[in-house]
């Protein structure tokens, strides 16, 4: 028998499609699988068989965080080009990315992994598109580093090969050969993806950008991802810059580039798209296209504020993403939906987005974006048991009746407890897979030798 466990005396927000709640209520879980929710106790014949219950009292219970756009390797260049737009950011930024190899994207990935587990993030992609050809291989890297701390993975297989001597953004020596790509692609499918129910890693292709992807890799990435059953990501409409270039480039605007190509589809989602006409927001939700919202990011970048609300609307997927360390450097999923929301406020007044609907963007939203509404988002029998309970009852939250707008509206604080499949990632605050200390200890060497390395090529 699968070891079984009782969440008991907690509020709870299951985001499931009637947005059913209960003030006092429980959770059972059996194995990776939730087999119970509701009001109240347990009922007595799921009880009395638990290896183990979990006394809520106090807490809120969440689906665990969707993180739906992440670059865990820039964790090791946080704190530079601190005033800068995007392009001058990137343009700062990819040579010393060139340094990255095994060691720093070990110790960045365990760091903003555990940064996103204490966040209450259970589920997390990351878009990772620079290979130095000195470096190992970096995807296996980091799956490997999300297997030690414990979260459910999305790696995306990113890629550019439009370097800045043929009119793209990147620097030559940062960019791959389109064949050398999709080799590269084929393998990490072939070797990580896991399509099966349940699975801890699943593989999509992502090339980066307009700005530093030729058109036929992105046609033939396309084509490679539907023939192999796998989502599409990439970068898209994030700053004028890009529309700007997209314009010169190929006179057309960023998502008209991207429909030409056939990249619009319920298969893909695209990360920031702040810049977008009511028209394309229509053609987003009419064509099930996914956005990964990082509201952190954009403001860090003063890039603008997506139409979140109109998308919703439409009836396209948005999540949520923490984006790059280096252009959000908290790199924590529970503050991306308190900001979500006040910059949905900002767009379009206190209507805009309620605390539900904003909660909704971290959770079910997000599970949509990567595909897997019908295990992860919600908790409902039968879905994955991921599960984040939220004290509620300390000085942050005591007395504010609703545990939803607490959650949202109130400060950030780090997940009580967070269970990936039924297993306990954080408990009391702490992570309990790994060692937060000799992680923070890693990444703070590793950040010095990056930086000692650029420094010493200049």
């Amino acid at each position: 028998m699968s070891a079984r466990t009782v969440i008991a005396g907690c509020a709870i927000a299951t985001m499931d499609a009637a947005g059913a709640e209960h003030a006092d209520g429980h959770l059972v879980l059996d194995g990776d699988r939730i087999v119970a929710v509701g009001a109240g106790r347990a009922p007595e014949h799921l009880a009395r068989d638990a290896t183990r219950t979990i006394d809520a009292r106090g807490c809120l219970a969440t689906p665990g965080l969707v993180n739906c756009h992440h670059h865990l390797y820039q964790w090791a260049t946080r704190g530079l080009a601190q005033q800068a737009t995007l392009f001058e950011w990137l343009t700062e930024l990819y040579p010393v990315w060139a340094h990255i190899d095994d060691e720093i994207e070990w110790a960045a990935a365990r760091a903003g992994l555990t940064a996103l587990a204490r966040s209450g993030c259970s589920t997390s992609t990351d878009h990772h598109y620079v290979f130095p050809e000195t470096a190992g291989d970096l995807l296996e890297v980091e799956v490997s580093a999300a297997a030690s701390v414990g979260l459910r993975f999305h790696p995306c297989r990113g890629s550019m090969d439009l370097g800045r001597s043929d009119g793209g953004l990147p620097p030559d020596e940062v960019v791959e050969d389109r064949d050398a790509v999709l080799a590269a692609c084929e393998t990490a499918i072939d070797r990580f993806h896991d399509p099966s129910p349940g699975a801890m890693v699943r593989v999509a292709l992502a090339p980066c950008s307009p700005f530093s992807v030729t058109r036929g890799l992105m046609a033939d990435a396309a084509g490679l991802a539907r023939r192999r059953g796998v989502r599409l990501h990439t970068h898209l409409a994030e700053t004028l810059d890009e529309e700007a270039f997209c314009r010169a480039r190929f006179g057309m605007r960023p998502v008209d580039y991207l429909d030409d190509l056939g990249w619009l589809g319920d298969d893909v989602w695209l990360a920031h798209c702040v810049h977008l006409s009511d028209a394309e927001v229509a053609r987003f939700g009419a064509t099930g296209t996914g956005v990964a919202h990082c509201p952190g990011s954009n403001a860090r970048l003063g890039a603008g504020i997506a139409p979140v609300a109109a998308l919703m609307a439409a009836g396209a997927p948005v999540g949520l993403g923490v984006d790059g360390a280096a252009s959000n450097e908290a790199g924590e999923l529970a503050a991306e939906v308190r900001q979500a929301l006040l910059v949905a406020r900002l767009r379009g007044g206190p209507a805009a987005l309620t605390a539900r609907a904003a909660l909704a963007l971290g959770t079910i939203e997000g599970a949509r974006c990567l595909g897997r509404d019908d295990e992860l988002g919600s908790l409902e029998p039968g879905k994955l048991a991921d599960v984040a309970l939220w004290r509620m009852d300390g000085l942050a939250h005591a007395g504010i009746a609703d545990p939803v707008a607490a959650l949202v509206l109130g400060p950030p604080r780090p997940v009580d407890t967070l269970l990936v499949g039924g297993r306990a990632v954080v408990e009391g605050g702490e992570l309990r897979t790994a060692s937060e200390h000799e992680i923070t200890t890693d990444i703070a060497r590793a950040s010095r030798r990056l930086a000692g390395e650029v420094e010493a090529t200049l």
